[in-house]
């Protein structure tokens, strides 16, 4: 099984421990993850702009990273989902298109590889604080992902789990739209974290780290003592200390 990690901008330049915390929890189950050099953003700022020319060009050169790929997995639901939008901006072009859902075939998201291909849902961690979690917009509405982080998050021995508040809410990230509409934004990132403070969590998980860093953001501007971390570190974490 050859397994490429998709590590995505965010997570490459400024949360790294992401990706090193997804390589440590599958290598447990036999994978090393590959990691092609060439990969580069998906291409969704451009797209979601209107510049699908350039949108384009960087989807051809993240169908020639994976195309050897047996699997692609990736710590963003967001930049997942991207690679379904790349159908639609080759559709004039039959031969990428049809690598274009080859790739959409073969790429996961990390919780959505964990359970649905290797098939885990226990990954032997303790984990003994309390926890919420923010399902972000485009990994629960459009790729569907709302049962595997749960599956996994109920198996972390000494874990409490506290549910958000309206947790379906947006957190007002949106890339591109927190610099358009900067007041909006805010406002809704601050009724967020409110609803992350009234469950008195130590630690707000998620497996999106835009959405994650701009609550994390919010939180730390108002000085509020909650860790925030991707679900991968955590289980990574929680093996490394069972």
């Amino acid at each position: 099984m050859k397994v490429s990690l998709f590590i995505t901008c965010l997570s490459d330049t400024l949360y790294p421990k992401v990706g090193e915390a997804m390589a440590r929890l599958l290598a447990r189950y036999g994978i090393e993850l590959e990691f092609p050099r060439v990969q580069t953003c998906c291409g969704q700022p451009a797209y979601n702009s209107g510049y699908w020319g350039e949108a384009r060009e960087t989807a051809r050169t993240i169908l020639q990273a994976f195309e050897h790929s047996d699997f692609v997995v990736s710590p963003s639901g967001s930049c997942t989902y991207m690679i379904h939008h790349y159908s639609e901006l080759f559709k004039d072009d039959p031969v990428m298109k049809a690598k274009a859902e080859e790739l959409q075939r073969k790429t996961y998201e990390f919780t959505q590889f964990l359970v649905q291909v290797l098939g885990v849902r226990d990954i032997g961690a303790v984990f003994p604080y309390k926890v919420t979690y923010h399902p972000s917009c485009h990994g629960s509405r459009l790729l569907g992902v709302k049962e595997e982080p749960m599956e996994l998050l109920q198996h972390v021995k000494g874990l409490t789990f506290v549910p958000l508040p309206f947790a379906e809410d947006c957190c007002g990230f949106g890339g591109t739209f927190a610099v358009k509409m900067a007041d909006i934004s805010g406002a809704m990132v601050t009724e967020k974290a409110d609803h992350v403070k009234e469950t008195e969590a130590e630690v707000l998980v998620g497996l999106d780290m835009a959405c994650l860093m701009n609550i994390a953001g919010n939180l730390r501007y108002r000085n509020e003592p909650v860790r925030v971390m991707h679900l991968a570190e955590l289980l990574a974490e929680g093996v490394e200390s069972a």
